[in-house]
């Protein structure tokens, strides 16, 4: 599966890609809201998306509404260093939001099956 991974921390960017490198898909980057929809359009073939929650000028929450005002329906999970109860609260109707924290090679996972199994 082709999975965007949105975050404006290079290091932290890096890590989500390798969590889901090592599950067997690929991975484009992109470090923020703009470059996030500069990559949806080069790569038509994206097929879910990762983001930060903060990130500077657009927030996760943010993009994810902008994508789905342009009529893109990816599955997009949400991934937060705070409550994921807050995010979710915020925006109730985001596929998944989790914590980015030491466990995220096994929540990550867990939740992009989760999520592909609702869309399926």
């Amino acid at each position: 599966m082709l999975i965007l991974v949105v975050d404006d921390d290079a290091l932290a960017g890096e890590m989500t890609a390798a969590v889901l490198e090592d599950q067997g898909h690929q991975v484009i980057q992109a470090e923020d809201a703009v470059s996030a929809m500069e990559q949806l359009n080069e790569h038509p073939g994206i097929e879910l998306i990762v983001s930060d929650m903060n990130m500077p000028l657009v927030s996760g929450v943010e993009l994810f509404r902008e994508l789905r005002e342009q009529g893109k329906k990816l599955p997009f999970i949400l991934l937060t260093g705070d409550d994921p109860a807050v995010a979710s609260a915020q925006e109730p109707a985001l596929d998944a939001c989790i914590m980015k924290d030491f466990s995220l090679d096994e929540t990550l996972p867990q939740a992009i099956a989760q999520v592909l199994a609702g869309y399926n």
